[in-house]
């Protein structure tokens, strides 16, 4: 063996190696992790003196801890640790399995015992889950509360490989809710491993959700209503509408001679440097509808737009749409329109239940 050659495999048995500890430690901290949060739900329920420490004994335990210079045990992760016992309470029997650890046979048996599975969730491969899975990665899945959710979101770890800032992006942008309604779901989750979106099609979600409106029952709405719903809930609007959109008019009026038109929205993307016109349908998306949008942007590239301003883009929000139409309208103009679909209320579990499923096979 040649020098050289001695000096690239002691490297690569070293990082191979290294890896292989660290992914452990991380699974022997996920232990630990669940078994603090057992014995403490063991104790709220069994304990003699809970008279004494009354029915929240997290502050005093932290506090017990601290005295004993024992770092890591603050409320925040006492807390956590407990919740993560009460949502993964099989955990137990595939760490012990894994790193041989006899001792735990009880603590299984009485975790196990009170283990129902949640109704209508489809099983998942829990071995594969805490296999590839840090504990970081279930820091973000237990801040999702719906147990369907939190399988959708376990399950697309797994076959998409995603990092915990990924696995962040896609519970913060609603990706379960989105994916349920998508017509091309696979789209909708490849966009997660991009951190920083390419293209202007990246900035543009379909469907849009705003449930947030709250819109009372009536007998009908019109533009005007939606537009005002939007405009008394416009951080939420913003925040849905993700990064970069930074608002900028309602009602703006062009005109033409003495004849006016009315852009519903308008708003000015920081990252993509180029103006986002809005129009907003109460009712099914028309081929006029993209008619109407590119004159708006053909007007705000002459007249609105500076030498450093991309070309603007428009976006038609409306109840409902017909794609096949969408495409044939859209396609071939000079500018780019978009057509979403925005939903006031959340999807139908049983769409997403019926994703996950199929998802699920070949874990």
């Amino acid at each position: 063996m040649q020098f050289t050659e001695l000096i690239t495999t002691l490297a690569n048995v070293h990082q191979r190696l290294s890896q292989q500890a660290i992914r452990q430690a991380d699974q022997l901290m996920t232990l630990r992790n669940w078994l603090i949060g057992f014995h403490i739900v063991e104790y709220e329920q069994h304990g003699d003196d809970r008279a004494t420490y009354g029915q929240n004994p997290i502050p005093k335990i932290a506090q017990a801890m601290k005295q004993q210079q024992v770092r890591g045990f603050s409320d925040r992760n006492l807390y956590l640790f407990k919740n993560f016992y009460l949502a993964y309470p099989n955990i137990l029997q595939f760490l012990t399995a894994k790193f041989q650890l006899p001792d735990f046979e009880q603590i299984e048996q009485k975790a196990l015992s009170r283990y129902v599975p949640p109704a209508n969730v489809p099983d998942i491969n829990y071995a594969l889950l805490f296999e590839r899975l840090t504990f970081t990665h279930f820091v973000e899945l237990l801040k999702v509360d719906d147990p369907l959710r939190r399988r959708f979101y376990e399950v697309e770890a797994l076959r998409n490989a995603w990092k915990v800032h990924e696995l962040n992006r896609a519970i913060t942008t609603l990706l379960a809710e989105r994916t349920g309604l998508s017509t091309d779901k696979s789209a909708v989750i490849s966009r997660v491993k991009d951190d920083q979106p390419a293209g202007i099609s990246d900035y543009i979600r379909n469907p849009y959700l705003l449930e947030f409106l709250q819109f009372e029952e009536k007998a009908e709405y019109s533009e005007n209503d939606l537009e005002g719903a939007i405009i008394d809930h416009l951080q939420d609007f913003l925040l849905e509408l993700g990064r970069g959109f930074c608002f900028e008019a309602r009602q703006k009026r062009i005109s033409f001679d003495n004849r006016h038109y009315r852009i519903d929205l308008v708003f000015y993307h920081r990252i993509l440097r180029c103006h986002v016109l809005i129009d907003l349908k109460i009712g099914e998306f028309d081929h006029a509808d993209a008619g109407q949008m590119n004159m708006y942007l053909n007007y705000y590239a002459d007249n609105e737009s500076t030498p450093h301003d991309n070309p603007p883009v428009g976006l038609i929000l409306c109840a409902s749409k017909n794609n096949a139409l969408v495409k044939y309208t859209t396609s071939g103009l000079a500018h780019d329109i978009f057509v979403s679909q925005y939903l006031t209320n959340l999807p139908d579990k049983e769409q997403l239940q019926a994703f996950i499923e199929r998802e699920s096979q070949g874990l």
